[in-house]
């Protein structure tokens, strides 16, 4: 497999699922995820048939499919009802790509409130604990994604957020269903860095490297040249740890993504990195 062919894309919500995996097979992306949350991929609308045409052109193509999780759904709920419905919501995504033969779901830690960090985050890892259990017994690979980091004054902070939480969620939950998603700009602006991240991190548990460009301030997904990740230096750290998943654009346009596999691919090449 060429270099180029382990850059996928995030199509989101942006197309339906069976234009998507039309439009991969054509532009030969081999790698790309989806969001089931609402349309026009509503969760309820992957009935037996829908899902069987998807997993079967996938597979006609040799097209490898990923669910995505919305990080918006607070995995550290914990107000009566809603812990259910959280609990619930994973579930649901952990069914679906076992129906659809998807081969990995993005999740989250969901969010606290600054004054509940402690309760939350200890519901967010027993949440994932539990959805990791049952994806054990469905065959479901789950991989966490490290988040943002928001304003220190900020009122609500995604989790896990920086290096020392992301450690400590891998350390808590220990399953060879729950794997890493290395959102490297969410890392660039983080105080330890893309480095900080790769040295940091037990990177035989990394199954994706989710790719954007960052002004190194703020969250902000930028096309690949137009911030200032040093993506040459990104590569080399990456590969030379043995890393062999996929990367997965997620910024702008799926097309502006399809665009930028190229440029990806050029800083690749700089890093030493065989591209062919």
């Amino acid at each position: 497999m060429a270099f180029k062919d382990r850059i996928g894309v995030d199509l989101g919500r942006r197309i339906a699922l069976e234009d998507g995996v039309s439009w991969a097979a054509k532009n030969q992306v081999y790698y790309f995820d989806a969001q089931t949350d609402i349309a026009p991929n509503a969760m309820e609308s992957f009935d037996d048939a829908r899902c069987g045409r998807i997993a079967d052109a996938c597979a006609q193509h040799g097209l490898h499919l990923g669910l995505h999780t919305l990080s918006g759904v607070n995995i550290a709920e914990v107000s009566p009802f809603l812990r259910d419905a959280a609990d619930q919501y994973l579930r649901t995504y952990i069914d679906l790509a076992q129906r659809l033969k998807a081969e990995w779901v993005v999740v989250h830690g969901g969010y606290h409130f600054t004054s509940d960090v402690a309760m939350r985050k200890q519901a967010s890892i027993d949440r994932l604990k539990r959805a990791v259990e049952y994806a054990e017994k469905k065959g479901v690979l789950l991989v966490l994604e490290n988040l943002n980091g928001e304003p220190e004054r900020a009122e609500v902070h995604y989790m896990p957020d920086n290096l020392e939480d992301t450690v400590l969620y891998f350390d808590k939950i220990r399953s060879p269903n729950l794997k890493w998603a290395f959102t490297i700009n969410h890392a660039h602006y983080d105080r330890v860095g893309i480095k900080g991240f790769v040295d940091g991190m037990d990177m035989r548990r990394c199954e994706e490297v989710r790719v954007a460009d960052n002004n190194g301030l703020y969250e902000l997904h930028m096309h690949p040249g137009t911030g200032t990740v040093d993506f040459v230096d990104m590569f080399r750290r990456i590969e030379a740890t043995g890393f062999k998943g996929h990367y997965m654009c997620g910024w702008g346009t799926i097309d502006q993504m399809l665009e930028g596999r190229d440029y990806l691919v050029d800083r690749a090449r700089e890093a030493g990195i065989a591209t062919a």
